[in-house]
């Protein structure tokens, strides 16, 4: 049997609310047989259908930052509380990109809003441009930033749904985390397993 390079054929709009897109893709597996699978997106129909179709590159959806306190010499990580896990869980501080906005202007935005600190540089050797979250359900891509930052910690610049507490974490004080019963997402995870 010969195998073919699997493609899409045809992605139709399932769900569409303000930050969350469900599409059904329409697809064609190895074997020459026709499957369908739900794609979670946070971009626009025609968005997606230029990126399969067209091969138009697409735009980062997100930032998640990687903080390091200058004066501490700490990590930075949140706790959040998060809708579809009922309950909170340990992130490294991150945002959704504003249309117009520069990875920069991003992380300046987000890291304020969220922990009140402000950002001094942004080390650009370390930052990845662009890593995908779960390819296996959503198309959500993420630059992976770091940088350090300095200020108090601050809740004043929270929006109304966010429920954050702002955590400055020693090697010693990620390991504790770490061996924890804790909910920590592995994008924190894997950070904290290199402090």
């Amino acid at each position: 049997m010969n195998e073919e390079t699997p493609k899409v054929n045809r992605i139709n709009t399932l769900a569409d609310t303000k930050y969350l897109k469900l599409y059904n893709a329409e697809y064609t597996n190895k074997n020459g047989n026709k499957r369908n699978w739900t794609i979670a997106s946070r971009k626009e129909l025609d968005t997606i259908n230029s990126k399969f179709f067209n091969n138009t590159e697409d735009k980062i959806d997100a930032v998640v930052i990687v903080a390091t306190h200058v004066e501490e010499n700490k990590l930075v990580l949140i706790k959040q509380f998060r809708v579809p896990l009922n309950g909170y869980v340990y992130e490294l501080p991150a945002g959704l990109v504003d249309a117009g906005e520069d990875l920069e202007t991003t992380v300046k935005r987000e890291l304020k809003e969220e922990t009140g600190l402000q950002l001094i540089q942004i080390d650009y050797e370390k930052t990845k441009k662009k890593t995908y979250i779960s390819s296996g359900m959503t198309d959500e891509s993420v630059a992976l930033v770091y940088c350090i930052c300095t200020g108090e910690i601050s809740k004043k610049y929270l929006e109304a749904d966010e429920d954050i507490e702002v955590f400055l974490m020693s090697k010693e004080d990620g390991i504790k985390l770490i061996e924890s019963e804790e909910n920590i997402d592995i994008k924190a995870l894997l950070v904290l397993q290199n402090i």
